[in-house]
């Protein structure tokens, strides 16, 4: 691309057009995203395992959800000890974003239909917006090993189901119904995880199971 911007649809042309992309950094690669779940196509997921040359800097930045799989937080841990630097953002970030060398840059839409909306561009105004944004954003994030030593949290399945009940607005009835509980079971639950969250009330231990990555 020179010097343009393209939008394409699905990650199937996303590949055709842009995949090269992906292993062409030799200086920066910053990539921003709420999990792991991202660029599922087998020939970008190639791509993105290249050896990264010497003097590449890597930052990746994550929301705490890309926490809550134990093999993700593993992968996360793995490629901090390769030399990536990785940080836990407690705010909520839109749809992955990936800048290469402030050169070029590929931002994911939301999923339509099916199929996801890919922007990528090589425009100089528009990727040194985006990694403006992006560093003040690092800058406020918490690196991965510091986020790792909090003591977060666990909560079981159930416990998540409740917090998604409650997230969703659910009466205790309908709630209980859905995730298969009692009433009285239900409320006590609740009870138990306002208390393990540190919550005043139903709606404070929502937002702050969204801030811990525990719900999505």
């Amino acid at each position: 691309m020179a010097d343009e911007a393209i939008t394409v649809r699905g990650e199937q042309e996303l590949t055709r057009r842009a995949a090269h992309l992906f292993s062409g950094a030799r200086t920066e690669f910053v990539c921003a995203a709420t999990d792991l779940n991202t660029w599922s196509h087998p020939r970008i997921h190639a791509r993105r395992s290249v050896p990264h040359p010497p003097g590449l800097r890597v930052r990746k930045l994550f929301t705490p959800a890309a926490l809550t799989d134990p093999h993700q937080q593993q992968h996360l841990m793995r490629i901090a000890e390769a030399g990536a630097q990785v940080r836990i953002c407690a705010a909520p970030l839109p749809h992955e974003t990936i800048i290469i060398d402030r050169q070029a840059m590929i931002l994911a839409g939301a999923r339509i239909a099916g199929e996801r909306e890919f922007t990528a561009t090589t425009k100089p105004a528009l990727i040194d917006g985006v990694h403006a944004l992006f560093d003040a954003t690092w800058q406020a994030a918490t690196p991965l090993t510091d986020y790792l030593r909090q003591d977060l949290p666990q909560i079981d399945p159930t416990g998540r189901s409740i917090l998604q009940a409650l997230g969703a607005g659910l009466t205790d009835e309908a709630a209980a119904r859905r995730i298969g509980v009692s009433l009285r079971t239900y409320r006590r639950r609740v009870a138990e995880l306002m208390t393990l969250l540190q919550a005043q009330s139903r709606f404070q231990a929502g937002a702050r199971a969204g801030e811990l990555g525990l719900i999505r």
